[in-house]
């Protein structure tokens, strides 16, 4: 089956605007956090060609602990973007603490999630090929471009942050093994803004 759109971390699908309304082809949105979950599904409760799958993506499937901040906390924090840094390190949460974003432990929540590996998303969806695949998954986007199989799902275009590749707010050996992965496969590499990355499949 063709997606015209694959998103991994979806929020709320306020970001992903723009991409859903170009798309004709299927959507499928990949979110773990609930009330993120729930907007999503608001906001996207019109479009025909959406599904989505409330879950994690990782290298096998699984379940992990998350960690997000709580619902409760986001107003408190006053940063739009704090319901959007769920990770698999609650440190990773922590790291973002700064004099204008005074996040504490009593702020996030842990929670048991579902997660599949990109293999078994492909397997339940059917996926054949993509348009465009995002993913922004706070620092896990490594183990997700490393396990897929580039051979068996036709990929045209590849959005990830960079950012914390490495760490939070580090880029190192790791996001360079996966930029020459990528390249090995015949993709074109070039950063997108100064978080993100765009690898564009390219046909000889």
């Amino acid at each position: 089956m063709k997606f015209g759109l694959v998103s991994i971390g979806s929020h709320t699908g306020y970001w992903l605007k723009h991409e859903i309304e170009k798309q004709s082809d299927n959507i499928l949105l990949i979110e773990p956090v609930k009330y993120n979950l729930d907007e999503l599904k608001e906001n996207t409760k019109n479009i025909s060609n959406i599904v989505i799958e409330e879950c994690a993506i990782t290298d096998a499937d699984q379940k992990k602990y998350f960690y997000h901040v709580k619902r409760s906390s986001i107003s408190k924090l006053k940063k739009h973007w704090a319901s959007g840094i769920g990770s698999f390190s609650k440190k990773h949460i922590l790291n973002h603490k700064t004099k204008n974003f005074q996040i504490e432990e009593s702020d996030i929540e842990t929670v048991e999630i579902n997660c599949l590996s990109f293999k078994s998303l492909a397997e339940k969806y059917n996926i054949k090929s993509i348009n465009k695949l995002i993913i922004d998954v706070e620092g896990a986007e490594y183990e997700i471009l490393k396990s897929i199989d580039y051979n068996s799902i036709k990929i045209e275009q590849i959005i990830f942050e960079k950012k914390h590749f490495d760490n939070t707010f580090f880029e190192g050996p790791k996001l360079k093994e996966i930029k020459n992965l990528l390249l090995s496969f015949n993709y074109k590499i070039e950063n997108l803004d100064k978080e993100n990355i765009l690898a564009t499949k390219n046909y000889l």
